[in-house]
């Protein structure tokens, strides 16, 4: 279920202009994420995670045009994207890699697909941007938990203050939000 809402966060990120539909996609990366270092025994990662990513939520509801603006005119591509990205990583998650942590791999695949490709849509909003690369930088470190390295909490603590930095960078949208 985690894995899931880990996705379907990032799904409403890529679906998402207004502020409130971001702070809700980032609230579900955040709590999912969260769950899924608590689960790996990584109690100070999830608390790493949850306080960065509680975090970029309050500034995200902060800045930005103040609508829910989910599925704007014209968002049939990201429908697809949401979808599609979603499939690949589920299937590169359970059936490609091999191993226990499938719900882990599906995570962070899909947020680190779907956030770099909202980074790089062209009719992106500040907002937008700063969300998806907060987003980003929290799926970097639980991806990195999937490594038997053993890098312990550092990774999740660093995602956590990037997460943290880029929501504190204030944005002005053209249209006065």
């Amino acid at each position: 279920m985690a894995a899931f809402a880990a996705w379907l966060g990032a799904a409403v990120i890529v679906l998402s202009d207004g502020r409130r539909g971001l702070a809700l996609g980032l609230a579900l990366i955040t709590v999912a994420f969260t769950l899924l270092a608590w689960m790996g025994g990584e109690r100070i990662a999830a608390v790493a995670l949850l306080f960065g990513g509680a975090v970029a939520v309050v500034q995200r509801l902060r800045t930005g045009l103040d609508v829910w603006r989910v599925m704007p005119p014209g968002s049939t591509p990201r429908l697809v994207l949401a979808i599609g990205g979603g499939l690949l990583a589920l299937w590169i998650a359970t059936s490609v890699m091999t191993g226990a942590g499938a719900p882990l791999r599906f995570a962070a695949l899909g947020v680190v697909g779907l956030m770099g490709s909202r980074v790089l849509m062209a009719d992106i909003k500040p907002a937008a941007v700063l969300t998806s690369l907060a987003a980003l930088a929290l799926s970097v470190a639980v991806a990195s938990g999937m490594a038997d390295t053993g890098l312990g909490p550092s990774p999740y603590i660093a995602a956590a203050v990037i997460a943290l930095g880029i929501s504190l960078i204030k944005v002005q949208d053209t249209n006065g939000g």
